[in-house]
C-alpha cells in the first residue's frame, strides 16, 4: 500500500485545488450571510476530535472581512468540549448549510476566544433567534481563515438530506433522544 493517498488515489484536478483559497471569496461570505446553520469542528492537542452544531437566524456568524468571521456563544449544556480542545488547539473547521440548497462552505482556521468586554470594544452587535430565559451570549470565536472554498453538492445528493420525502418520513417516525 502506498504512503500516500495522492499517489495512491491521484492528484484533484486543477480546478478542484483553485478553488480552495487563504481566505473566503464573495460567494463564500454571501453564503455565510444566508446560512442558518453550521458545524464547528476541533480537536484538542492529543488529536481527539468533536463536532458541534450551531445554529441561528441567517447571518448569526458574522463576516468581518474576507479573513475573518465572528461565532457566538449561546448558552447551551455548559459541556465545554469545543472550548476545550480550542485551548489546547486553536486550528477549526466550519462546515456551513442552507436548508434546501446542496452545496455548502467550507472554512478552515485558527480561533481566538473573545470574552464580552472584548466583543463590546468591538462594537459587533450578535444576535440569539428565538431567546429563552435561558440564552445568552457568553463569548465568542475569532476565527482567522487559512483556508475557505465552495464544497460540491455530491454528498447532499448522494444522502438526499433535503428531499421532501426523507423529511415527511423522518417526521413521521422521529427517533426519540434518550
Amino acid at each position: 500500500m502506498s504512503n500516500s493517498f495522492r499517489e495512491q488515489f491521484g492528484e484533484p484536478a486543477d480546478r478542484t485545488k483553485a478553488k480552495v483559497r487563504p481566505y473566503m471569496i464573495e460567494w463564500v461570505q454571501d453564503f455565510i450571510r444566508q446560512s442558518p446553520f453550521a458545524i464547528l469542528a476541533t480537536s484538542n492537542a492529543a488529536g481527539q476530535a468533536d463536532a458541534s452544531p450551531k445554529g441561528g437566524m441567517p447571518g448569526f456568524i458574522k463576516v468581518i472581512d474576507e479573513h475573518h468571521l465572528l461565532i457566538p456563544d449561546v448558552a447551551g449544556n455548559r459541556l465545554f468540549q469545543s472550548y476545550e480542545n480550542m485551548a489546547g488547539n486553536p486550528q477549526v473547521g466550519l462546515l456551513f448549510l442552507i436548508p434546501g440548497y446542496d452545496c455548502t462552505a467550507r472554512v478552515n482556521g485558527t480561533v481566538e476566544i473573545i470574552d464580552k468586554e472584548k466583543l463590546a470594544e468591538l462594537n459587533i452587535q450578535m444576535e440569539i433567534f428565538n431567546p429563552d430565559e435561558h440564552a445568552k451570549i457568553w463569548q465568542a470565536l475569532l476565527l482567522t481563515v487559512d483556508e475557505a472554498y465552495a464544497h460540491c453538492p455530491r454528498a447532499l445528493k448522494f444522502s438526499k438530506l433535503w428531499d421532501v420525502a426523507t423529511i415527511a418520513k423522518n417526521q413521521e417516525h422521529p427517533l426519540a433522544l434518550p
